[in-house]
């Protein structure tokens, strides 16, 4: 299953526990040669937003069943672990959920 596809499942499930958002990371040239830059920073989590209940902030990076880690996605999780945040790898909509709703942090 492609990535993004196991993003709108995620996205879909996810919408009683939390506001979940899609992250676009990147550069692009524009037609006039110039680059456009998204602004986020290099690893950030493909899905973001917060959790209703309580407010606390969410991050999930998306990987498909074979899908490894960038190192700039690892750091950014871990980075993020260090705060009172809810961060994790997702590889279908049951680990997401488990993930917002248990607040476990797996494979980073």
């Amino acid at each position: 299953m492609k990535e993004i596809d196991i993003q709108n499942s995620i996205r879909l499930a996810l919408n009683p526990y939390a506001v979940i958002f899609r992250n676009n990371v990147g550069r692009v040239r524009m037609a006039d040669g110039r680059f456009f830059d998204t602004g986020l920073p290099k690893g950030y989590s493909d899905l973001s937003g917060f959790r209703k209940s309580d407010g606390k902030m969410v991050f999930i990076e998306v990987k498909n069943e074979n899908g490894i880690l960038r190192n700039d996605q690892k750091h950014f999780l871990n980075e993020m672990s260090k705060y009172p945040v809810i961060a994790g790898v997702a590889r279908s909509p049951e680990e997401a959920i488990e993930i917002v709703t248990g607040g476990i942090q797996n494979e980073i």
